[in-house]
């Protein structure tokens, strides 16, 4: 127990240590408690933060700061008016267009499953594959009452897509324009003495800009080639299954393997076992390999250096705690608890001044 204390004591007399821990503790409560609320202000600094890297680049080119970021807010605009009014209409109708399809669908697969216990008897029963049938009509009942209610709730959603896209874009540019006078209110309120915060903050800031600038990057790139891969193969749903798998690379080591299978199920029920569905499951997988082994690390080269178990587990932690924006955030966080326990005070052995006095005595 002595131990434990002594090492508690000598930990938390260092006074940096307790600023740091106090100021994680301020954002962590402030999420818990206010996060959802303040999602549009979120997503707007995480947008700011990502532009200022380019905003950055400008200005090493001798462009006023000012002009640096009018230029990089009518880009951030046209990009965003790109998604919200030709990317998510086209989103929605395939969407819709899959869900259309979707009973025939589970109709066909059905009737395939019902196929196999007379054709591989010593390996699948009848009763095994009512069972499975059982399942599959449970789960569509469930995904059509989540259907409805989503369909119920579509007038708050239009809403939200509506405030998003009014108050996002006002905040982006505020945060970009203003941004030394935001950093400077933030330094009057906190200590003067950041050494061991500014150490962590440095090394955190760093890794995480070229993370999500990668990461994009690679999302992007993905999209665009699975799309047009999809398009020439002529598969149905080409824009949903290549946004799908453009999103999917968030996800290390899960995301890829995840949608091989929408990707194949599509391609059997457009084509049954044909030659298109082999090249189109053939083409997917050249992707996947094209990125896990050569663009995710020519874009992350030597940006995370952490093992793949502690990247799974920070996924399914911070994924667990706030859904898609902590996953896409896992790794960062993952750097940010690395780089703390990097910045942690060390001690040389343990003080055992307690038992030698009890000893002396």
């Amino acid at each position: 127990m002595n131990i434990i204390v002594n090492w508690f004591k000598r930990t938390f007399s260092e006074p940096q240590l307790v600023i740091l821990l106090i100021i994680l503790s301020v954002i962590v409560a402030t999420f818990v408690a206010v996060g959802q609320y303040l999602t549009p202000v979120i997503v707007s600094l995480v947008l700011a933060y990502l532009l200022e890297g380019v905003v950055h680049s400008l200005e090493r080119r001798r462009v006023p700061r000012l002009l640096a970021v009018y230029i990089v807010f009518i880009l951030f605009l046209l990009a965003f008016a790109y998604l919200l009014f030709v990317l998510l209409p086209q989103l929605t109708k395939q969407i819709a267009m899959f869900l259309q399809d979707l009973p025939a669908m589970i109709t066909s697969w059905q009737s395939e499953l019902q196929r196999l216990p007379e054709r591989y008897p010593q390996f699948v029963t009848q009763n095994q594959i009512n069972h499975i049938t059982e399942t599959i009509a449970n789960q569509m009942a469930r995904l059509g009452q989540e259907i409805l209610s989503i369909s119920l709730a579509s007038v708050k959603g239009f809403i939200n897509v509506l405030i998003y896209s009014i108050l996002v874009p006002v905040m982006v540019f505020f945060f970009l324009k203003d941004k030394d006078k935001i950093v400077h209110f933030f330094r009057l309120i906190l200590p003067q003495d950041l050494g061991m915060t500014h150490e962590v903050w440095k090394e955190v800031n760093h890794k995480t800009a070229k993370f999500i600038q990668g990461k994009l990057w690679e999302i992007v790139i993905v999209w665009i080639g699975s799309y047009i891969a999809f398009f020439f193969l002529d598969l149905r749903f080409a824009v949903l299954l290549s946004f799908l798998v453009g999103i999917s690379v968030i996800i290390p080591y899960v995301g890829a393997t995840i949608m091989t299978i929408p990707v194949a199920l599509v391609a059997y029920f457009q084509w049954g076992l044909d030659p298109h569905f082999a090249y189109t499951v053939l083409i997917y997988l050249i992707i996947q390999f094209i990125d896990g082994n050569l663009l995710a690390p020519l874009l992350m080269a030597g940006i995370v250096n952490l093992h793949p178990v502690a990247v799974i587990i920070g996924i399914l932690v911070f994924g667990g705690l706030w859904g898609f924006w902590g996953v896409f955030f896992a790794i960062p966080l993952a750097t940010l608890i690395h780089a703390i326990i990097k910045a942690w005070p060390r001690h040389s052995g343990w003080d055992s001044s307690p038992v030698s006095h009890q000893t002396d005595s």
